[in-house]
């Protein structure tokens, strides 16, 4: 029996050795691959230390040996456009990586306005989703992943997928109308390599390498490489999260707040939408609960229904008759919900939504769809509901203890930036600066740092990068004022002094009531005007709108040169210049007059002799900025002292 014992463990112990000799890959080399046209190619993975590793790919043979870590890689020569191919490995096993094609791969990386997805704009682009027949676009969207001590060898998961109606929904719209804008014009397959998270810094986009020109930030890497650190600061967070334990009224009394059944007693009036800070709440962080009951057609009832609740501040819970339709547990997704046939019933419906909120102004965000709709008819939910208040969350203690892996710097760069670093790409799209508004001073060095760093990584110095200034957002201001928006704008103008970058301004493209505004179709356009000039050749191409340039003085006019002009300036909108402001030595700045002259714009102040400084476009939201190019490119916001 012992015998037999041993035997049996021998067998087990030599099958799992012979699967861990097997050679692997890394996720991104899999089924529907593009390859970089016209470069030479890393193919890269793992085996047992010393195996022998043949590759075969488009009637050409390669082969190398592992070395003693069991690491291997191949550089194949550069490779034509097309497709599609198989590639086979042969090792102490096979594999064999199917329909790939050679064209051009771009990373796109940044926050959440590059990972939105196609799903997020159906409504607004439902005819392009449903024309998204494109088999040579195709999209490998990484998983958020995070690591503090140092970088991966490979990526958690990931899976090729091309650009049909149904899978394009999962592309980011930016880079999916980049992506389509490029094809249209070249007719070469685009492969896009989605490498982006919401709510995340700079920083934590950039090797450890790269940032050791910032001390403070080398600090907390060094620190981060520390777990018992990292485990004190995370219960730390784990306390302020209990912090918060909810205690709400509406699910501890018997009948719960929804339940059809529950009589309301001591609910008071307020408005969909609005802030409930604005209707009488004072600073209040917890839960408040919504009720409205509406009448609905029997017409209405019999098939699948549509609920859009605009977007809510922070979390929702939604229910029509005591069902729950749905929730969603912060505040930047558009609440629409599928109500499943049944759910309404002729005549009476109630209405309850559920609204936690942690700090700011709680509610329902303004100029947001608020409606059901089913079979063709649609019911208006805007005006008066009735509310009362759940629960009141205590003020968090240490709120600077809270602790997020994705914040950290170098984090997301080891985890979801190194591992794709060895594969050829023909450039970069960066769309991010949101999450450094609140300190924005930094991104005048993080930004260039973060381009530097990316190029050593995949070894080319002038890798083109394209890049999208942060578009228009927050209430509109009447008198020149003060921004971190502006700054933080202006530190991405800077950076355009790094050579083969490319900058598409947003500030038309935005929504003051979203830090998602929808257009992504205009943003995905003004990239790939970037790209077709630094990248494919099109030299006379006017890809920018107006940039400052030079300046000159003449008695009280400041004279503006740009360049980016096409063939001309003007105003977008046939009214006066707006937006340029202009002070004195005292930086009071007011409203200048502002007018075209040839190839210049003028700009002065009857009260301001001396001009000092000049700002064009300089705040949170500059709605009405009208200075373009005739080519319909706006000009960027700047900031200038004069000297004259």
């Amino acid at each position: 029996m012992k015998a037999r014992f041993t035997t049996l463990l021998l067998l087990f112990l030599l099958l799992a050795l012979s699967a861990s000799a097997q050679i692997r890959l890394p996720k991104l080399i899999s089924d529907g691959l593009v390859l970089q046209r016209e470069q030479a190619l890393n193919i890269w993975g793992w085996s047992a230390p010393g195996e022998e590793i043949h590759l075969q790919f488009r009637a050409s043979s390669y082969h190398t040996t592992a070395d003693e870590a069991g690491n291997w890689e191949m550089t194949l020569p550069p490779q034509d456009a097309g497709g599609p191919d198989d590639m086979l490995l042969k090792g102490s096993n096979e594999i064999l990586v199917k329909d790939i094609l050679v064209g051009d791969v771009w990373v796109c990386a940044g926050q959440s306005n590059m990972v939105l997805p196609m799903e997020r704009v159906k409504e607004r682009y439902a005819d392009d989703i449903a024309a998204a027949e494109y088999p040579e676009i195709r999209n490998f969207f990484i998983p958020t992943a995070t690591r503090l001590q140092g970088p991966e060898t490979d990526l958690p998961a990931g899976q090729w997928k091309s650009a049909n109606p149904e899978d394009v929904l999962g592309f980011g719209a930016v880079s999916y109308f980049f992506a389509r804008e490029i094809y249209e014009t070249t007719r070469i397959p685009i492969g896009l390599i989605n490498a982006s998270v919401g709510g995340t810094p700079i920083e934590a986009w950039i090797s450890e390498d790269g940032l050791l020109a910032f001390p403070n930030l080398m600090e907390q890497v060094a620190q981060n490489k520390d777990s018992a650190y990292v485990h004190k600061i995370l219960l730390q967070s784990r306390a302020n999260r209990l912090e918060r334990t909810e205690k709400d009224k509406g699910l501890l009394e018997p009948l719960k707040w929804y339940d059809p059944e529950y009589r309301p007693k001591g609910w008071h009036n307020i408005h969909i939408p609005g802030y409930w800070e604005d209707q009488g709440l004072n600073q209040l962080n917890g839960t408040v609960w919504y009720r409205k009951e509406i009448q609905v057609p029997a017409s209405m009832t019999h098939t699948t229904a549509k609920l859009f609740m605009g977007r809510i501040i922070d979390a929702d819970h939604i229910y029509v008759n005591g069902t729950e339709v749905g929730h969603i547990t912060y505040q930047y997704p558009p609440r629409r919900y599928s109500l499943a046939p049944g759910i309404l019933k002729p005549g009476k419906n109630l209405i309850v939504i559920r609204v936690s909120n942690y700090s700011g102004k709680g509610g329902f965000v303004p100029d947001k769809p608020y409606y059901l709709t089913a079979n063709g008819e649609e019911l208006d939910l805007k005006g008066d509901w009735q509310y009362k208040v759940g629960d009141v969350f205590k003020p968090v203690q240490n709120p600077s203890k809270n602790f997020s892996f994705q914040n950290q710097p170098t984090s997301l760069y080891n985890a979801m930036i190194a591992p794709i670093s060895p594969q050829s790409i023909r450039g970069i799209l960066w769309y991010q600066g949101e999450s450094n508004t609140h300190h924005p001073g930094p991104y005048k060095k993080l930004l260039p740092a973060l381009i530097r760093d990316w190029r050593s990584a995949w070894g080319q110095d002038s890798l083109p990068f394209l890049y999208v200034q942060l578009a228009n957002y927050m209430d509109r201001d009447f008198l020149p004022v003060e921004s971190h928006w502006a700054e933080l704008r202006d530190a991405q103008l800077q950076a355009l002094s790094l050579p083969n970058t490319a900058m598409a301004v947003s500030i038309d493209l935005g929504e003051w009531n979203d830090i998602h505004p929808l257009n992504k179709k205009d943003v995905g356009y003004r990239l790939s005007l970037g790209a077709r000039h630094l990248s494919y050749g099109e030299k006379g191409l006017v890809y920018a709108g107006p940039l400052y340039d030079s300046h000159e003085i003449r008695g009280d006019t400041v004279v503006l040169h740009f360049n980016h002009i096409g063939s001309g300036l003007v105003s977008i909108d046939d009214e006066p210049l707006c937006q340029f402001a202009i002070a004195g030595a005292d930086q009071n700045f007011e409203w200048a007059e502002a007018k075209i002259v040839g190839r210049t714009v003028e700009v002065s102040h009857k009260n301001i002799p001396d001009p000092a400084f000049v700002r064009y476009a300089w705040s949170n939201n500059p709605l009405g900025a009208n200075l373009y190019n005739r080519e319909g490119l706006p000009a960027s916001p700047f900031q200038l002292t004069v000297k004259k």
